[in-house]
Parts: structure tokens; C-alpha cells; sequence
């Protein structure tokens, strides 16, 4: 009989010894590389800030993040193939206003941004840049206005592509100025600016990053913010609604994931991204590029992209433009 106990006792420890050394499923994630779909070009706003984050999250969690840039139809190659991935926490997308505007410009998209994605948090906030070419002879908001006004047709703006807030900023614009303005979409605001800088193209309201690039390297010259007040990376550039009432275009950056994707890796990289966010020297990195960091819970996050989602769907119908 006792024999029998001492048995039993040591095969039931050794059980607890092998569920104790076993960890959840979730506490190995990640254990292979992790791919992070972006929708533009390389050099970009959303690239640069990607390339940031995704430095920080490999040396944080052991396993590199890959940033692959999925350009064209306004980040929706990307998204879609994002949320066509398994959901398992390996294939992340970088989540911006394109996603939130695409659902309501667009009218054939094989999928529904907000259904079949899972919100995993928020990295930051950031404004649109007004800048013109240096050969464009307005030199403020209200210039421009006044040159737009009395040359109908005759001013082209670049955009990273249909469905992005750099597009709808312009359109925003337009509805509110009566400005006539042709769009000349681009595959990312990184591969626009060399008709900018040549004066092909007029202008472009382009995130505050790579905007911020162009005009400190003396190629472009800075008109506004789309934010409702001056920016504070940049005190010394106009916000738009000191000349145009009422003018607002804030973005946001983030990261979801496919739907289905289980909530212990949602956590994980929720966490890391909060860490990251408190890091002063990424802190730092993403003060260079104008961003003031925005950490959220996955419910906060999905929230914002819901109530950003309602919101331009509104300017959207205002404006009158959609893409087939």
C-alpha cells in the first residue's frame, strides 16, 4: 500500500513538474519572425515610423520585426493582405486614416476594415503639413487661396494615394475654400515629391514626417498644419484654421491584426508597444518626426478607428468623391 502511494505521489509530481515547466501557448510568442505590412512606399511618413518601432519591438521581444512595404490602392493591398494572413500574431499591419477613410471611399473593397480586423494599440498622433513647391509664388494659406481662386484648374496636388488623409486633407480643403484643384495620387508621398520639388505638381498635405524632411532640406516651402492649432513640433508654422475656420485633419498611427488573432499575443504586443512608448529614446525618434506618442488599450484603439471610420465617412460624402 505504501508503495503504491509513494507511486502515486511521484507521478503526480512529475506531472506538476511538467505542467509548472510548460509555459501558455502565448508566453513563447514571438518565437519566428513577425512581418508588419505597411501600404506605402519606402522613405515615407508611415516607413519611417514602422522602421522606428519595429527596431525597438525586435530588440524587446527576440525575433525580428519585418517591415514590408505593400504599396498601392491607398494601403488596401496591404490590408488586405493583412487580414487574409493567419491570425496568428506572425503578419501585423501598420493602421493609419487610409484605413479609416478607404471604408467609405472606396465602394468595391473584398473586405470590411473594422469586422475583420483586431485592434492591438496605438503608437501615436500626428498632423498633416501644407507645403508647396519653391517655385510656387503663394507664400501663405490666405495666398494660396487667393491664387487658387483667380487660377481655377490650373493647380494640381499630390497625394500617397486615394483614401489616404493626405488625399482627404486636400479634398477637406477644397470643399472649404471652393478651390478648384486637380489630385495626381501617388504610390506613397516619398515618390511624389521629386514633381513637388520640380514644380510639376503644386503641392501635397502630406503627414507631418517626411513633410518636415523636405522643408528643413530647403525643398519645399511650409504653408500650414491640418490641426486645429499650431503644432507643437513646428510653433512657428500657421495651422490652416487660423485662415480656414473650422479646418481640422489629425492622424493617428497603430497596429492591428488580423481578426481571430488570439488575445494573449494581443496583449504581448500591446504591452511592448506601451514600454516602447515610454522609452525616452524612441520617445525621442518619433518626437524628430513630429509625433506625439498616443499609447491605448486594444478597446481604446478599436474605439478611435471606429469613431476616425464615422467621422471622414461624413467628409467623404460631403465632398462628394469616391474610387470604384
Amino acid at each position: 500500500m505504501l508503495r503504491i502511494l509513494r507511486k502515486s505521489v511521484f507521478g503526480l509530481a512529475v506531472l506538476l513538474g511538467l505542467f509548472s515547466a510548460a509555459p501558455p501557448a502565448a508566453a513563447a510568442y514571438p518565437d519566428r519572425p513577425v512581418h508588419w505590412l505597411i501600404g506605402f512606399s519606402p522613405g515615407g511618413p508611415v516607413d519611417i515610423v514602422a522602421r522606428i518601432m519595429a527596431q525597438w519591438l525586435s530588440e524587446r521581444l527576440g525575433q525580428q520585426f519585418i517591415v514590408e512595404n505593400r504599396t498601392g490602392s491607398g494601403g488596401n493591398i496591404a490590408a488586405a493582405a493583412a487580414i487574409n494572413a493567419p491570425p496568428d500574431g506572425y503578419t501585423l499591419l501598420f493602421v493609419a486614416p487610409n484605413n479609416a477613410i478607404s471604408t467609405s471611399l472606396y465602394k468595391k473593397l473584398p473586405f470590411d476594415f473594422l469586422r475583420d480586423t483586431t485592434p492591438v494599440a496605438s503608437i501615436m498622433q500626428l498632423t498633416n503639413m501644407l507645403v508647396v513647391s519653391n517655385a510656387f509664388p503663394p507664400k501663405s494659406v490666405k495666398e494660396f487661396i487667393d491664387y487658387c481662386k483667380a487660377n481655377p484648374g490650373k493647380i494640381s496636388y499630390a497625394s500617397s494615394g486615394n483614401g489616404t488623409s493626405v488625399h482627404m486633407s486636400a479634398e477637406l480643403f477644397k470643399v472649404m475654400t471652393k478651390c478648384d484643384m486637380l489630385h495626381v495620387p501617388y504610390r506613397g508621398s516619398a515618390v511624389a515629391f521629386p514633381d513637388i520639388i520640380s514644380n510639376k505638381v503644386q503641392l501635397i498635405f502630406d503627414n507631418l514626417p517626411s513633410a518636415m524632411e523636405q522643408v528643413k532640406g530647403g525643398n519645399v516651402r511650409a504653408l500650414g498644419v491640418t490641426s486645429p492649432q499650431r503644432w507643437p513640433s513646428v510653433p512657428d508654422v500657421p495651422a490652416i484654421a487660423e485662415t480656414v475656420p473650422g479646418f481640422e485633419s489629425v492622424g493617428f498611427y497603430g497596429i492591428s491584426a488580423p481578426k481571430g488573432t488570439p488575445p494573449e499575443v494581443i496583449e504581448i504586443l500591446n504591452k511592448a508597444v506601451g514600454e516602447a512608448l515610454k522609452d525616452p529614446k524612441l520617445v525621442a525618434k518619433l518626437a524628430e518626426t513630429g509625433g506625439i506618442p498616443k499609447p491605448m488599450t486594444p478597446a481604446e484603439f478599436g474605439k478611435l478607428v471606429a469613431d476616425e471610420t464615422a467621422k471622414w465617412r461624413k467628409v467623404v460624402e460631403f465632398a462628394g468623391v469616391s474610387v470604384d
